[in-house]
């Protein structure tokens, strides 16, 4: 099949396959006279494990790692556990990282006063009240491997995600 109906069977988009193609996650594939992609049904499976992964919010690290595990099967699966432990840990700290931001979020709209103009929103105010307080340049959240979890290829950022 050519890249495009490997994306239309995964649900990825042309550029993230290419991009994992590029990042050593997915193997190159063969190519036709006319130097189109030619993907089987290993691409499929491999793209497939990939993007699981990506749904538990492992890094394209992590997801390589496991990958390494996956093509060599005489390998010690501790390696394997390791991973999962690591990253089990920082699921726990993203967890207790996103409670505190609720409860901040929830403090900000306790001070909302409905229909109240700019100048006096609760909301605003707070905001502008604790940027003065925080130094957000400063401030390091915990990583594991490769610590990436922001919006890279195959997902979507918040703006995106709210046009819809």
């Amino acid at each position: 099949m050519k890249i495009g109906e490997l994306a239309k069977a995964t649900g990825t988009q042309v550029e993230t396959i290419r991009y994992y193609e590029r990042a050593g996650l997915l193997p190159e594939p063969l190519r036709t006279d006319g130097n189109y992609r030619v993907y089987e049904k290993s691409h499929v499976q491999r793209l497939a494990f990939i993007r699981h992964c990506r749904c538990l919010d492992m890094t394209l690290e992590e997801i390589g790692l496991l990958l390494q595990f996956k093509d060599d099967p005489q390998s010690d699966c501790g390696d394997v556990d390791r991973i999962l432990d690591e990253h089990i840990e920082h699921v726990v700290v993203r967890i207790r990282e996103l409670k505190a931001l609720e409860k901040q979020l929830r403090s900000l709209r306790s001070e909302c006063t409905p229909n109240s103009d700019p100048a006096s929103c609760g909301v605003i105010g707070g905001l502008e009240r604790d940027a003065q307080r925080h130094d957000h340049a400063a401030k390091v959240s915990h990583r594991h491997i490769a610590g990436a979890h922001g919006a890279g290829p195959g997902r979507k950022k918040a703006s995106a995600r709210k046009k819809r």
